[in-house]
């Protein structure tokens, strides 16, 4: 049996450096708060809380003069604020490529655009970015979320409409959501605000299908760019599973495959990578040969 391993995968550079942004926080002082989960792998969450982390729902829980830490998705300004005005110390690990997409959300509503934002708007980064928008905006997720939202059920064109995205998206979908926002403005502004780490990930993954009789794909099943990549490659006519740990491995579906892909999700740290390699080896170890690729 082959194991492959999709390259890039696991931790993007945004997601790294806001852990090592809270583990040297965590290294000077306990507690650190962080506002919601602080990386979509709960197996990571519990080994920062077991460092000092305390993970907390709203700012109203982080009492003055505390340390917060801003996780990768950030926050919005508003709730920045209200840390500011309890003389909270903020270690912000907000991702540089997230916090362009906030800019230029604020950038497009400063200059009188309704910004339209592709994304789901209950997750963090969106919710953060929405609070950099102080006119107009529309959260869609898909293109029929598009045409079934207001600016197309208006008679009247937008005067000028703005374009983001959550850095987690597909570019194929942002190309969509372009072409169908030219039919409703005067004038349409466009920013690409995909991470380039997440469309590497991608393609590695629509390469890796190819070679391979089936893909697991390891990250918290509340991370969206993983959940990308399992559809992805199932998308490409690859047998696909989605899990957050190596213990919720299907013994039979291992021993099925003579060539296995493993995909991470961003939010993925090595040592999970590490601990699915060696449970398909103490699975599949004596029914042949267990390699990397």
């Amino acid at each position: 049996m082959k194991v492959l391993v999709a390259v890039p995968t696991g931790w993007c550079f945004g997601v790294k450096r806001a852990i090592e942004c809270v583990e040297k926080a965590l290294a000077q002082a306990t507690p650190v708060y962080a506002i919601g989960s602080p990386i979509h792998s709960p197996q990571e969450v519990e080994r920062l809380q077991k460092m000092g982390l305390r993970v907390v729902q709203s700012d109203a829980e982080i009492p003055a003069g505390a340390t917060a830490f801003v996780r990768a998705h950030g926050i919005a300004p508003d709730i920045l604020e209200n840390l500011r005005q309890k003389n909270v110390s903020v270690i912000d690990g907000t991702c540089p490529f997230v916090r362009a997409a906030q800019n230029h959300a604020r950038e497009l509503s400063e200059a009188g655009y309704h910004v339209l934002i592709l994304g789901n708007e209950k997750h963090p980064e969106i919710i953060g970015m929405r609070g950099y928008v102080r006119g107009p905006s529309t959260v869609i997720s898909t293109i029929p979320s598009l045409f079934s939202s207001t600016i197309f059920k208006s008679s009247a064109k937008i005067h000028k409409l703005g374009l983001v995205s959550q850095t987690t998206q597909e570019e194929s979908l942002l190309a969509e959501a372009a072409k169908a926002a030219l039919g409703v403005a005067d004038e349409l502004r466009i920013y690409n605000t995909i991470c380039r780490a997440t469309i590497e990930r991608q393609q590695a993954v629509r390469r890796l299908a190819s070679q391979v009789d089936g893909m697991i794909v390891i990250g918290g099943y509340d991370s969206a760019n993983t959940g990308k990549l399992c559809r992805i490659a199932r998308d490409s006519n690859c047998d696909a599973v989605w899990i957050e740990h190596a213990g919720q491995l299907d013994r039979r579906w291992v021993l099925e495959k003579r060539v296995i892909g493993i995909a991470a999700g961003a939010s993925t740290p090595d040592w999970l990578i590490e601990q699915l390699h060696n449970a398909i080896h103490n699975i599949a170890g004596r029914q042949g040969d267990v390699r990397n690729e």
